[in-house]
């Protein structure tokens, strides 16, 4: 090889430097590369896709895939439509941060009630009041409905083991259900988002990020989060090993003791059925150096659905659910 040949040999990189990192370079960091690889996904899969849709309910992981967005298609608008599966027990302030982040990037969403088919008889409401196996039918429905066909998640695999096993892109067939045993292969980050129709794919941007990620990226990104994410004084009473709040959704029993404590949330979903966290984690730096420390999963720590039975998650996830 001449000189002059040597000199025309420039990494993608260095030709330019205001792209994001590759995943595959060395020298990048852990976040640069995920970032990256996220984005990677996000372009890859809307190329494909004929009506793409983000699960968004304003929790952190979706409020990290939308950011995410935001960054692979700037500097237009997400091509993006938002779906939010409302179990009508959400944090009023949760909802509140929905919809202003929705408003503020100018956004479509779109809301499937669990409410509404409770109303119409379409469901019936659980005996142990939760909602959150409830969500299936309303989002399958709305997939349908809607006509979306590639639809991107917050799910990571160090959550709960049946995401473990999952893949990047996920096949659902004509029923929206998931079999594990028929997975597409990966290799070399390629990922096939075909499929025939009345089926479509899940894509979870965030498979191969970890708790730790997510809080050290929202740090460095300066991601505004709902202010249940930090320490702050709640009325909790502990129940099974976790701490809920009294809300209309949660039965109080009497020996269900109410108490202030400052507590924190580590995931927002149904309020009857996900716990706080005793914490004085008050900042990002904060939470970063408590979630270091610790040895649990945020669900299996605060989410009281997935300890319905050892495979409980692996068979809403196999009847459709996120």
């Amino acid at each position: 090889m001449t000189a002059a040949t040597e000199r025309q040999i420039v990494s993608p990189t260095a030709a330019h430097p205001s792209s994001a990192a590759s995943p595959f370079d060395i020298g990048a960091s852990t976040l640069d590369a995920l970032e990256s690889e996220g984005i990677h996904i996000l372009r890859e899969a809307v190329a494909t896709a004929r009506k793409p849709v983000i699960l968004f309910s304003g929790g952190k992981d979706s409020v990290v895939v939308l950011h995410l967005a935001t960054k692979a298609f700037w500097p237009g608008r997400v091509p993006v439509e938002l779906l939010h599966v409302d179990t009508g027990h959400n944090f009023d302030e949760v909802i509140a941060f929905r919809d202003a982040t929705v408003e503020r990037l100018g956004l479509r969403l779109q809301v499937a009630s669990v409410q509404d088919y409770i109303d119409d008889g379409r469901l019936r409401e659980r005996p142990d009041g939760t909602r959150n196996p409830l969500q299936t039918i309303p989002l399958l429905e709305a997939i349908t409905g809607h006509g979306y066909d590639v639809v991107f998640g917050g799910a990571r695999r160090d959550e709960e083991k049946a995401r473990a096993k999952e893949r990047v892109v996920s096949l659902r067939d004509e029923f929206g259900q998931w079999d594990p045993r028929n997975q597409r292969p990966e290799l070399w980050s390629l990922y096939n988002t075909r499929h025939l129709p009345g089926q479509h794919v899940r894509v979870f941007p965030l498979s191969n990020w970890t708790e730790l990620d997510v809080w050290r990226y929202i740090e460095r990104e300066n991601i505004e989060l709902p202010s249940l994410y930090y320490a702050h004084e709640r009325e909790v009473f502990e129940r099974d090993g976790m701490l809920l709040t009294p809300h209309p959704a949660v039965k109080l029993r009497d020996s269900d003791v109410i108490s202030t404590r400052t507590v924190r949330y580590r995931t927002v979903g149904d309020a009857s059925c996900t716990g706080a966290v005793e914490s004085g984690a008050s900042t990002v730096a904060d939470v970063i150096a408590e979630v270091a420390a610790t040895r649990i999963t945020e669900r299996g720590a605060t989410r009281a659905d997935d300890r319905l039975s050892e495979a409980a998650m692996e068979d809403r996830k196999k009847e459709g659910y996120f």
